[in-house]
């Protein structure tokens, strides 16, 4: 699932459409993981985009009269931008034209994606926006805080990286490729992690978030930018999907040490060095 560096990375290639107005628009079929406003391709004919931002996993297309698209890529789901009105392909389930000569397309083959329409002064009490975290990459995401939310934890770091309640986004890429920034084992205890290795884990979130986000994303499988460009972020993971491989600036004898470990966390893969995360 594209988690925020990906979604981040869409937003920004998608706002050369702020400003435009959408010349036509259509859904293609009744649903993905859930049905679709109804009448979408006609409510959203005729408006203008204003602005468009993202919360967490979720990308927010203001529209004039006071409504937001509120879009989720899901596992598969991706958003492309381009001048050629290409033929539909198979799974474009929401397609988008513009005055300013850009065609979006909303492909989505799992159908794991999320779109509705939503008055945008109730938009934070949205049913999937209410009750999210902090965003990592805002000014409220500071050591203190990062301590408030580990405090009295009794699920592993890991665990409470990925819990959307607390700190929104980061996805279980991210939170591997932190811990081992910061040098924290992925099992230790979130209460018992000390106030100095918040602090290091804190800086190392921001730090891969934004060096992600600077490569384009991560693309593991179906994600692509809004120009159809893959991530390059995957070629600089340390440990996500490297088992048994030695770890950056690696001084250890593999062969004996079995290289980067893989453990399975609440039904996902965590990938970490033993030497270096403690």
């Amino acid at each position: 699932m594209p988690e925020l560096p990906e979604v981040e990375t869409v937003c920004r290639g998608l706002r050369p459409l702020v400003g435009a107005r959408i010349t036509a628009a259509a859904a293609h079929r009744a649903d993905l993981r859930a049905p679709l406003p109804r009448n979408l391709g006609k409510r959203l004919t005729g408006r203008a985009i204003t602005g468009i931002t993202r919360r967490a996993k979720y990308i927010l297309v203001a529209l004039d009269g006071g409504e937001t698209l509120l879009l989720h890529l899901g596992m598969s789901g991706r958003m492309t931008l381009s001048h050629d009105n290409a033929p539909l392909q198979k799974h474009d389930h929401i397609s988008l034209a513009t005055d300013n000569g850009f065609f979006v397309r909303f492909n989505d083959p799992r159908r794991f994606g999320y779109c509705d329409l939503v008055a945008t002064d109730k938009l934070s009490n949205h049913k999937l926006l209410r009750g999210l975290g902090i965003e990592p990459l805002s000014k409220d995401f500071t050591p203190d805080a990062l301590a408030a939310i580990l405090k009295n934890r009794n699920t592993s770091i890991k665990a409470a990286l990925l819990d959307q309640k607390h700190v929104v986004g980061i996805g279980n890429i991210y939170a591997c490729e932190a811990l081992f920034r910061a040098g924290i084992n992925p099992s230790r205890p979130a209460h018992k992690i000390t106030r100095a290795e918040i602090a290091a884990l804190a800086a190392a979130i921001r730090d891969v978030l934004r060096a992600a986000i600077k490569a384009g994303g991560s693309t593991l499988r179906d994600y692509v930018q809004a120009d159809g460009e893959l991530g390059y972020f995957q070629h600089n993971f340390a440990v996500y999907g490297r088992a048994g491989l030695p770890c950056p600036g690696c001084t250890c004898d593999v062969t004996k040490t079995g290289g980067i470990k893989r453990i399975a966390q609440n039904g996902r893969s965590s990938f970490y060095c033993a030497t270096k995360q403690k």
